[in-house]
């Protein structure tokens, strides 16, 4: 999601950090950069100029606060200016739930979803009617889309999919409606809900390939018919800047109340969520990130200002982990880690919990890992790289371990120092269809992960537990171990970085008082 945007940003607002001195004419620089970048990633003109002038007048007039470098501080306002262009803070985000999210009440009440053809109205109504299933509501998916051929029977096969109810309008053993005007329509859905107990009704309308006279008619006379509590704009996140131009037609025409944005796992550039918000003011309330039913987020723009800024989105991977990992299997996981009992087994266990959340590539930029490797020396345009050869890692590893005994599993110095390691090894690299050369090394870097684990998760358990005995921890053998990996420059610019400490165990040593540093174009 982002991806290229990301990249681009985040080269450019690296340079900002370490900057001593702001000036007016390193903003300007700055985001004369910044502006090519969203132009490049089709981000409409008028969006484009709002986030700038944003920008800069937020910029000169900031009081520089003390102890806090001015470059970190720009990036601050850089990513306070993607929130307000994404729609702002949302008021309580962690307590907010898909129910409150769309404003639906105890009552029943109804959803309207527009669009284009091709938008992916259809499947995002049945994610939508999956994800109310799942916070407790009972949804009811009305078909209206009666022009385009087999719409009515594919969103009937996604409600079975989803396990919602579905108002079916064709005559058995035919595919022939059994409605010919909307009010017909209407009608029939309001008895089945009512029949059903249906708290919430779905309609997914029909589109053309383009905006015109017939399509509005036939979406205001639907309208007007069921009065819905939401009118929510499905667009194609891929159409870039274009989207604000639809979504202003709409909502200039009908009055949309938010906009769903699909094919978001596919969108590398931004343009569209980046200028839907300022063509109509009204906010990105859901995000589609993928194929499965499952796929469909509430749009937080904090946490996606984050994300396109490789600070992480904490919470939201949090939130994925909540839904997707069994809770009783990681408390599992949890304990045996907490005890230092890190073998192949309980390795094996996290890397199939991971794979739930998505690849190696997108948790580790959901946990803000990004400019953790531009500070160790990597560029942005290497990251993915970089986190596909890890993934690429993990998948021969798991590979490997599922070739092996469970004794093997448990018991990791079997493959490292055991008289019978080399057969071992041999048998394996047989039967994973793998080279000896992977089955080495990965007993060879297994070894330190497994030092590792073992120094931490006492160390952790002992922080959950402070009124036993602390175990002996050598903080400079966990680091070796923690960054043993890196090569010498890596771990220069990891040093720098602050990531480790020059020195250990100087607890006596004095800090020096932040001094506030002289900048020009801020306000001092």
């Amino acid at each position: 999601m982002f991806d290229s945007l990301g990249l681009k940003l985040q080269d450019t607002i690296q340079n900002l950090r370490g900057q001593k001195k702001i000036t007016e004419e390193n903003i300007d620089t700055t985001l004369s950069d910044i502006r090519r970048r969203l132009l490049e990633s089709d981000v409409s003109l008028k969006a484009v100029k709002l986030f700038t002038s944003r920008v800069k007048d937020e910029a000169l007039g900031k009081d520089v606060i003390t102890g806090i470098n001015p470059g970190e501080q720009l990036v601050q306002i850089i990513h306070s200016a993607l929130i307000e262009i994404l729609g702002g803070k949302v008021v309580n985000e962690a307590k907010l739930n898909i129910v409150e999210h769309l404003s639906l009440g105890e009552e029943t009440c109804s959803i309207l979803l527009l669009g284009l053809q091709g938008a992916g109205k259809t499947t995002t109504a049945a994610k939508l009617a999956y994800k109310l299933k799942q916070a407790g509501k009972n949804p009811l998916l009305v078909p209206c889309d009666l022009q385009r051929p087999a719409a009515v029977k594919q969103l009937k096969i996604l409600a079975q999919q989803a396990g919602v109810d579905f108002l079916d309008i064709t005559q058995e053993g035919s595919d022939l409606y059994t409605v010919s005007s909307v009010l017909e329509l209407v009608k029939l859905a309001q008895q089945e809900s009512d029949k059903n107990k249906n708290q919430v009704l779905i309609f997914d309308t029909a589109g053309r390939l383009h905006v015109d006279t017939d399509l509005m008619a036939e979406l205001l006379l639907l309208e007007k018919q069921v009065k819905p509590s939401e009118k929510l704009l499905v667009l194609d996140s891929l159409i870039g800047q274009e989207a604000a131009n639809v979504a202003d037609t709409f909502n200039t025409q009908i009055g949309i109340t938010g906009t769903i944005l699909t094919k978001m796992d596919s969108d590398t550039r931004g343009g569209a969520a980046l200028s839907v918000v300022e063509a109509t003011n009204k906010p990105i309330k859901l995000a589609a990130v993928g194929e499965k039913l499952e796929d469909l987020e509430i749009f937080y723009p904090e946490r996606i200002a984050s994300r396109i800024l490789g600070m992480g989105d904490v919470l939201s991977l949090v939130e994925k982990a909540q839904e997707r990992i069994d809770e009783v299997e990681s408390k599992r996981l949890e304990a045996e880690l907490l005890k230092g009992n890190f073998n192949y087994e309980t390795f094996l266990t996290f890397q199939n919990m991971m794979a739930k959340l998505g690849d190696f590539t997108s948790i580790f930029k959901m946990m803000g890992m990004g400019n953790l490797l531009s500070q160790m020396g990597l560029t942005g345009i290497n990251h993915n790289d970089v986190l596909e050869q890890g993934q690429s890692k993990m998948h021969k590893y798991r590979i490997a371990i599922n070739s092996m005994t469970k004794q093997e599993r448990r018991n990791p110095e079997l493959l490292s120092s055991h008289s019978t390691t080399k057969s071992r090894r041999a048998r394996i690299t047989k039967g994973s269809g793998l080279k000896e050369v992977d089955i080495s090394q990965l007993s060879s870097e297994f070894i330190k992960m497994s030092k590792t684990f073992k120094t931490i998760g006492p160390m952790l358990n002992m922080m959950g537990k402070a009124d036993e005995a602390a175990p002996e921890i050598k903080p400079q053998d966990m680091m070796n171990h923690m960054l043993g990996g890196l090569s010498k420059k890596q771990r220069q610019a990891a040093k720098q970085a602050g990531m480790i400490p020059s020195k250990l165990g100087k607890s006596d040593k004095k800090i020096k008082k932040a001094e506030k540093p002289s900048v020009k174009g801020f306000r001092n």
